[in-house]
This record gives structure tokens, C-alpha cells and sequence, in this order.
């Protein structure tokens, strides 16, 4: 007999006359049991729903997380209201339980980012990490960098997120920015062009409001009172979602060497970049929404930077290995994190110092240099200047310190942009999380497989793992457009704009390109097998031809190597890397986790429920113990 069966029995041994004598009835508390019963099957096959999603096997997208946590929710909440009526209000306290755990679920589920009413500006002396949602991840960052380790860093102030409020609510473009939006699909990259195109141009023919431009030029005097000229400027992205969780690296513009006369048409620019075609792939393909995207801007006192470019504290590759990697190039380091010069390269070890230079195969033929008046410009550079180091040991050495320093302070290792200026001086630029990975093979990849032609063995490796398809030559944005699923991007040099194809690509390969560049650390993130710097991969390769990309060797082989493919790493599932499946993810921790174990133990109570399961757990248990505790249960009815 089942359980719905004996309570049928049960009530049908009940007199009339007894039943109609109770306050609460045991017909009314039989039906209100089996509600509670079919409130508890609906909430586990919506919890079961959800768990499935969290498998990386299924497509989501935000209304069906908001609707099926919601779902969850009022059934457990329906459980509780059934269970009052069959116990006669005795866990009554179990509403707040719901109300609070419905809460918090909201926050997540539902949060949409609010700025805060604040100031236009904040000056670098007055920002640490905790200021982030202020002025974003990269300026919150180098105010720390300053105020609480000590290091050195240029001068400056941030234009708030406040601002960007105030500049949208004035010209009245929130709303103008969400048609075009809402119609986006991260795959129809002429689509992304298109409606990027249209929001940049709205953006950058609104006026800056007065009172914000007057800010702004205060601000700016300021961080000039400790020179007698005017001092030229770096008008940067901090965006609130860049260099935290997700990098969004190099898809904002910065621009260098600036004027005063030009800061504001520079900083309408860097809010227009948050619009730009990679930036809203990125941004549709990681799961964002409208309201995540918010642009504070950092403007620092211009380095006119003799050597500049990137260190990691740890190898991205071999997070075990005890050295900091720096790569260096002559002028600004703009060409090294653009991946548009094979950089010199610095391995200095964590004990004692010691230092390793590897030259470039090709040196650096031009370097990137400010203008006397405003602006940069690309210069020859004189091959007896090329061949001398970027950096002396101290130098080097200096850095590796100061990455060393980072990496104890936040925890994690640390990429970093930094600049000499022309005293030679260390000045850091940027810090952030490094994403770093941990392949273990049960047994080594073999380092040449006989009976296969390797057609590449040069270059740099900057995201490990294999690879196989039909090369595509990217020469022009428009070959985006038609790049293949499970194709190899060939390139002549790096760039972010390939994150429009990362979800689809096989591998990468270039001539030219850094490891420490903005488009290796998303190919990182895309876990997308990357050789850079191979000087002639596009004169060996052919449009069309079958490769196997072995980034584990440095090795390209003709045709497709089936000997690989069991070392050819499962990506994870791209959806596991989008804010929306994070958002899950720690939704559920609300929602499936069971604590309640025993019902003997003195912990099974109402107070003791820490998640939906919980609630679903204690209900179902109370409500099957008063229903067959059939002494009460005629004793209540009688009226004895």
C-alpha cells in the first residue's frame, strides 16, 4: 500500500462526526498533505532540471534560470504553507526561512548592477582594491598598487562610474543603446558590426554634461600642480567587469600622450569602445547584460617610456616554474601587448636573481614613440640600437620584485604592464589576475611522430594543447567573417579582434606575437592551442591545408597526425566560462545542497535550513510523522 493509499485508509476509519469536530479537519489536512506532496515532487524535478544545467551538456539563457529558480521557490514556499495546515501553524517560523533563502536567490538571480550616487572624480592617492565597483577593476588596482604596497605608479585620477551614469541618463542613451542590443546575436558578427558602428557614433556625438567636463578639468590641474607645463596624459578603460573574473584584455581603447585640450573628446572615445564589435562578442558570449556594461576611465600622467611592456609572475604554461617572465621592446610596450613585435624575453629566477635574456629571432625594426605635440608614432628604429637589451640585470631584477611583491599581496599571480621612463625608472602601469592552467599528461607527448611531415618547429608557445583542421589565412577583418568551425587561424601577427572566432577555432598561429600579449591571454582563456612568433608561418602554410598544431612541442605537422588526438585535451564547454552559467552555479548553492541528514538528530529543525533542499527535506518529514502518528491524529479529531 502506498503512502498516499494508507492515509486514504486512515481517513476513511475517521468518524464524521469526529472529523467535522476538529478545528482543522483531517479531510483538510489530508489534501492539504497531498499538496504538500506534489509540491515536493515539482521542487526536486526543478532542482533536478537546474543540476542538469550545470553539467556544461545544455543551452540556457537567462529567462529560463530566472523562471525555473523562481519555480523552485514558490513550490518549496507552497510545501511550507501545506505543512502549517497539516501540523496546526506549528513551524510557521519556517516562512522566514524561505523568505530570506528567496531573498538572497533574488540577489543573485535578479541583481542588476546600481551605480551609486557619487563624485566625478577620485585621485590614484585616494583608490585601493575596495573601490572597484567605483572606478573599475584596473584603476582600483593601481590605486592599491600605490597606497598599500608601496609601489611606484604615475600619477593620476579616475572618472568615476557616476560619471558614465550621469553622461548616459543626460544624453538620454541608455535606451537608444538597448534596441540595438536586444536584437544582437554573438555569432552574426556583421550584425555586431553593424550595431556597433551605430552606438559608438550616438556615443561620441553626446556632449560631456558641464558640470562633469568641470570635474574633470579640476581633476586634471591638480595632478599637473607639481609641474610648472601642462602635462600630457593616458586616457584608459576601467570597466566594472574588466581585469577581475573575466579579462575583457585589450578589448577597450586606450589612448596615449593626450593633451589637455583633448581629454574629454578622448574619454567620450574609451566609453564608446565599450561598444565596439569584439568587446560586444565578448560581452554577448560570456553572458553579460546591458547593465554590466559600465565604463569608468582612468586618466594618469603620460610615461614617455624609453622601454616598456608585460611581466607575468608565474609562466601561464608552467605555473611551477620558479621564474618571472617579463617581455620588453624598445619605445612604448604598446607593440608587445598588441602582439604586433616579437619582444625580448626575461626569465629571472625567484631565488637569487639570476637572469636569462632571450633575444627576439627578429629585432625589433620599429619602436613606438610620443610626439612633440600630441599623439604616438611608429619610428625606425636603428639596428644597432635594436640589438642592445631593453633592460639591464637590475633592471630585470627590479621588476621581478616588484611582480613577486604583487603576487604575495593579491594571492594569485599577477600580469603586469609596466614602463621605463627616461631615467630608467621602473613605473607600473597595470596589474591583474593571470590565468594560469595545470595539464597533466599520464605520459608525455611525443616530441616528433614518425611518418608525418613537421612543416613548423619555431616559435612561442603561449596556450598549451593540440589541434587539428584546415587553415584559414586571416589578412583582413572580413576574413572573420567566413573562418570555419574547427579551422586554424594563421595570422601575421596577433590580435584581440580574434576573439570574435575563439569559440570555434582549433588553433592559432602567427609570425609575430607575444606570449604576454592582450590576444595570448584570450586565447588562454578560450583554451585555443597558440604558437606565436614563428617568423614564417604564413610562407609555409597554405590556405586550406590540414594541419595538427602539437602546442605542446612547438611542432606543426602536414595532415591531420590521428596518432595526437588522445593527447588533444577535451575543452571545457565555452558555456562554463559565461557569467550566466557562474550565476547558476552559485545560485545552486541556495538551492540542491542537503544538510539535513538525520531526522533524529537535534539539528534537524526549521533553524538548521540552509538551502531549498533543506526546507523540502524538514516539510516532507514533519508532515508524514503527523499524519502517522494516528494517536494524535484521532485524539485531535475527537476533541477528547
Amino acid at each position: 500500500m502506498g503512502l498516499l493509499d494508507t492515509i486514504k485508509f486512515m481517513f476513511s476509519m475517521a468518524d464524521d462526526d469526529n472529523i467535522a469536530a476538529a478545528s482543522l479537519p483531517l479531510k483538510t489536512r489530508f489534501e492539504a498533505f497531498r499538496r504538500l506532496l506534489d509540491n515536493n515532487n515539482a521542487a526536486l524535478t526543478t532542482m533536478a532540471d537546474l543540476g542538469e544545467k550545470l553539467s556544461g551538456e545544455y543551452l540556457f539563457d537567462r529567462t529560463y534560470v530566472t523562471s525555473k529558480t523562481r519555480e523552485a521557490a514558490e513550490h518549496v514556499g507552497a510545501m511550507i504553507t501545506n505543512l502549517n495546515i497539516v501540523c496546526n501553524k506549528r513551524y510557521e517560523g519556517l516562512h522566514d526561512c524561505h523568505t530570506r533563502i528567496a531573498g538572497e536567490l533574488n540577489d543573485i538571480i535578479g541583481h542588476k548592477e546600481t551605480i551609486a550616487d557619487d563624485v566625478y572624480t577620485v585621485s590614484l592617492d585616494a583608490l585601493s582594491s575596495r573601490d572597484a565597483a567605483r572606478v573599475g577593476g584596473k584603476m582600483a588596482n593601481l590605486g592599491e598598487l600605490h597606497s598599500q604596497v608601496g609601489l611606484p605608479v604615475p600619477n593620476g585620477f579616475a572618472i568615476t562610474a557616476y560619471a558614465y551614469r550621469r553622461f548616459l541618463e543626460t544624453n538620454h542613451l541608455p535606451d537608444k543603446i538597448t534596441e540595438y542590443l536586444e536584437r544582437l546575436e554573438s555569432g552574426d558578427l556583421a550584425a555586431l558590426e553593424a550595431a556597433s558602428a551605430s552606438i559608438q557614433e550616438i556615443v561620441k556625438s553626446s556632449p560631456v554634461p558641464d558640470d562633469l567636463a568641470e570635474e574633470i578639468k579640476k581633476a586634471y590641474i591638480q595632478i599637473c600642480s607639481s609641474s610648472s607645463a601642462s602635462l600630457p596624459v593616458s586616457v584608459r578603460s576601467s570597466a566594472l567587469q574588466e581585469d577581475g573574473d573575466f579579462s575583457f584584455a585589450g578589448q577597450y581603447s586606450t589612448f596615449l600622450n593626450v593633451t589637455s585640450t583633448d581629454i574629454i573628446s578622448r574619454y567620450k572615445d574609451v566609453l564608446a569602445s565599450l561598444f565596439n564589435q569584439r568587446a560586444l562578442f565578448y560581452w554577448k558570449s560570456k553572458g553579460f547584460q546591458q547593465f554590466d556594461m559600465v565604463m569608468p576611465v582612468g586618466i594618469l600622467a603620460m610615461v614617455n617610456a624609453r622601454a616598456g611592456g608585460v611581466m607575468y609572475s608565474r609562466d601561464p604554461n608552467n605555473p611551477a616554474d620558479e621564474a618571472v617572465l617579463i617581455s620588453a621592446a624598445h619605445g612604448l610596450g604598446l607593440p608587445v601587448v598588441d602582439g604586433t613585435v616579437s619582444p625580448e624575453t626575461y626569465f629571472v629566477s625567484r631565488n637569487g636573481g639570476k637572469v636569462a635574456r632571450n633575444a627576439p629571432q627578429t629585432l625589433q625594426q620599429h619602436m613606438i614613440v610620443c610626439t612633440e605635440a600630441d599623439g604616438i608614432e611608429q619610428r625606425p628604429l636603428d639596428g644597432a640600437i635594436a640589438a642592445i637589451p631593453c633592460l639591464t640585470d637590475d633592471q630585470a631584477r627590479l621588476l621581478a620584485g616588484y611582480a613577486q611583491k604583487l603576487e604575495a599581496h593579491y594571492g594569485c599571480p599577477q600580469d603586469i604592464e609596466w614602463a621605463l621612463d627616461a631615467a630608467g625608472t621602473p613605473i607600473l602601469l597595470q596589474s591583474r589576475p593571470l590565468r594560469v592552467f595545470v595539464r597533466e599528461q599520464a605520459r608525455p607527448v611525443p616530441t616528433h611522430v614518425p611518418g608525418y611531415d613537421i612543416v613548423l618547429s619555431r616559435g612561442s608557445i603561449a596556450c598549451k594543447g593540440i589541434g587539428f583542421g584546415p587553415v584559414h589565412f586571416v589578412r583582413l577583418d572580413e576574413d572573420l567573417q567566413t573562418f570555419p568551425s574547427g579551422g586554424v587561424l594563421l595570422a601575421k601577427h596577433t590580435s584581440t579582434k580574434f576573439v570574435t572566432v575563439m569559440d570555434r577555432a582549433a588553433a592559432i598561429i602567427t609570425d609575430v606575437g607575444s606570449t604576454t600579449g592582450h590576444m595570448a591571454s584570450l586565447a588562454r582563456e578560450y583554451q585555443i592551442p597558440t604558437i606565436l612568433d614563428t617568423a614564417e608561418a604564413t610562407r609555409k602554410l597554405q590556405q586550406g591545408q590540414l594541419v595538427t598544431v602539437d602546442a605542446v612541442n612547438c611542432n606543426v605537422y602536414a595532415g591531420t597526425v590521428e596518432e595526437l588526438r588522445e593527447f588533444a585535451e577535451r575543452k571545457d564547454d565555452p558555456i562554463k566560462g559565461t557569467q550566466l552559467f557562474l550565476t547558476l552555479e552559485k545560485a545552486m548553492k541556495l538551492i540542491t545542497p542537503l544538510n539535513l541528514i538525520d531526522p533524529q538528530s537535534p539539528d534537524f529543525s526549521p533553524s538548521s535550513c540552509r538551502t531549498l533542499h533543506d526546507i523540502t527535506r524538514f516539510s516532507h518529514e514533519m508532515a508524514v510523522r503527523e499524519l502517522f502518528d494516528i494517536e494524535n491524529i484521532f485524539a485531535d479529531n475527537v476533541g477528547a
